[in-house]
């Protein structure tokens, strides 16, 4: 008898898919292609501008326009400056940091000379740097560019030198003990360690000096040199000139402007590079809530920044790294050998004797440059020095009670971070001399106004060095360590001191140490400032400064300058060093 047949089994059919509209996508790749010819024909614009500006004939005295149509070619100009100075800056601290750690005999010498360099104001390196400049390009306006652009490095490039240089010092043992097992060449551990490894506070530093170079930037455009007045067409200058009329019309549309270029920064630059640097966090559980910013999503989804990726960068580095890999083992097996060896000394020994000869070229002419001041004005140099301490100390503490506890409450808070870091970021990069004309309106009206205005703008100065670094060493805690914190009940109280104190301590020290610059490169613009045509000034060193920059007294001018560099260099050797050696011993993260 057959055996009944089996019904039919039909698979459960899925649901229908939405329809996609025909023309959605034909639309979104139309947008795509407008939006990428605009910004091509921009860029071409854009270099077009300036290198006509810059190749064309030098205006000592250009005229500065009021006019708010003129503020988008402004503010190209000088976002290109700033991204140059950026550029050199990065270069220059990942060289010099990793020169200073990789032994003691050079960070002997080059940690003191970052002091030294740190602790210069930038009215004291405009003067050489100006003059310098316009001798090298005395036809054109590149001269005055480059000139600028030197300045605003001057500006930035410290405190990203010192970010790199301690997070090399706080690499874990393991981690350096596995890159010799595994024979690592000099550019691998560079590239595969030490880089990883600093990429956190390399990226929130950079933030911090960018905003640094935007706080600087209306004394790195528009400057007088004596009887010389310089003035380049850009931001700076425009709030500049505004702030030196009084008009408050245009310092507000001059700031809106700057706010619109930071916020473009921030969406196109610094939020996609915050999202990526989070994977070289140093930890063995992998961490959530991380932020996904809607333009690094829309750049994302389209084809051709992926295939140029892939297609181009990607392999550009594996061939750099193989390369370079080859080229640092070919080196060495060259060095080793005892003829190379002896050269080497050899070289090393000119280079010092040339060194030394310059040094002592440059002593003899300083004490000849000092020799015609009097015994009064170094009186009046230490007077000067003394209240500028006070104020600078009083700025420090200042900042670092309100900016300890909000970095770490951004830095372990995934959703406050994603709001509060544009919010920082547009507030650190707005520049606090742009609104100083406003502060001054309602301050001078007080009995020592001007006194409060000048710590205002110290204060407003020095605070986002250690906001952005106790964000980034938040951040930088392992998410394991949080979990044991949270599994073992601490307290508010132990919390802080068992895990929050020692994890963001190299980062805070870091930020210390630049605020205390930054504190006091500010005190030049803080105790000196052009205002509705006549000068208001506090009495310190910053204004001694300002003031022998504006009379062109170079013998006052050096001699403001040497005492502030001595200043820093010895609180850096007494005061911070010391935290500096217990940050790189005593809390550094190890397995």
């Amino acid at each position: 008898m057959p055996a009944p047949a089996l019904p039919a089994v039909h698979p459960t059919p899925h649901p229908p898919a939405a329809p996609r509209p025909a023309g959605a996508r034909s639309a979104w790749a139309l947008l795509i292609d407008v939006a990428v010819f605009l910004f091509v024909f921009a860029t071409i614009f854009g270099v077009y501008a300036i290198g006509h500006t810059w190749l064309g004939p030098a205006h000592p005295q250009a005229q500065i326009s009021q006019n708010p149509r003129d503020l988008p070619l402004y503010a190209l100009y000088s976002l290109v400056r700033m991204v140059i100075a950026y550029a050199i800056s990065l270069v220059f601290a990942l060289a010099f940091g990793y020169l200073a750690a990789s032994s003691r005999r050079t960070e002997m010498v080059m940690i003191p000379l970052l002091d030294i360099l740190q602790s210069i104001p930038v009215l004291s390196f405009l003067p050489g740097v100006m003059l310098a400049m316009v001798a090298l390009f005395p036809h054109s306006q590149l001269g005055i560019e480059l000139g600028s652009i030197l300045l605003i490095f001057t500006g930035q490039a410290w405190n990203i030198s010192f970010s790199f240089y301690s997070s090399l010092k706080t690499i874990p043992r393991d981690l350096r003990e596995a890159a010799i097992i595994y024979r690592f060449s000099r550019w691998q551990r560079f590239a595969e360690l030490d880089l990883p490894f600093a990429t956190i506070g390399l990226v929130w530093n950079s933030m911090v000096s960018v905003a640094s170079g935007w706080f600087f930037l209306m004394a790195c455009e528009m400057f007088v040199l004596g009887k010389r007045d310089f003035r380049l067409p850009g931001l700076g200058s425009f709030l500049e000139t505004a702030a030196n009329h009084g008009d408050t019309r245009a310092i507000l549309w001059g700031v809106a402007a700057m706010i619109a270029v930071v916020v473009l920064l921030d969406q196109l630059a610094w939020r996609p590079i915050i999202l990526w640097a989070d994977k070289f966090k140093f930890e063995q559980v992998e961490s959530s809530g991380a932020a996904h910013p809607a333009l690094r999503d829309l750049i994302g989804r389209t084809s051709l920044i992926i295939r140029l990726y892939r297609r181009l960068f990607h392999p550009l580095v594996s061939r750099l790294t193989l390369l370079f890999t080859r080229s640092a083992r070919r080196a060495a097996e060259s060095f080793a050998a005892p003829k190379q060896h002896r050269l080497r000394r050899g070289m090393a020994y000119l280079l010092a004797a040339g060194i030394l000869v310059g040094l002592a070229f440059t002593v003899f002419h300083t004490f000849r440059e000092l020799s015609d001041l009097h015994p009064e004005d170094y009186l009046e140099l230490l007077r000067s020095a003394a209240l500028t301490f006070l104020r600078v100390n009083s700025a420090l503490l200042l900042s670092a009670l309100w900016t300890v506890p909000a970095g770490v409450a951004i830095g372990f808070s995934p959703r406050l971070a994603r709001i509060a870091q544009p919010l920082v970021q547009i507030a650190a990069s707005v520049p606090a001399t742009a609104l100083f004309p406003v502060i001054l309106l309602f301050f001078l009206r007080l009995r020592g106004g001007m006194e409060l205005a000048a710590m205002l703008l110290m204060l407003l100065g020095t605070q986002w060095y250690i906001l952005f670094n106790v964000i980034a060493g938040a951040l930088a805690i392992p998410t394991d360590l949080k979990e044991a914190a949270q599994v073992f009940h601490f307290g508010s109280w132990d919390r802080w001191r068992f895990l929050i104190l020692p994890g963001i301590f190299p980062y805070l020290v870091t930020g210390m140490v630049t605020a205390s610059g930054g504190a006091w490169n500010a005190s030049i613009i803080a105790e000196y400032f052009h205002f509705q045509g006549k000068i208001v000034s506090a009495p310190g060193l910053g204004s001694t400064i300002s003031s022998a920059t504006d009379a062109g007294r170079f013998d006052m001018l050096l001699a403001a300058t040497l005492a502030m560099a001595l200043i820093v260099v010895l609180i850096n050797r007494l005061v911070w060093r010391r935290f500096y050696r217990l940050a790189s011993s005593r809390f550094k993260l190890e397995s």
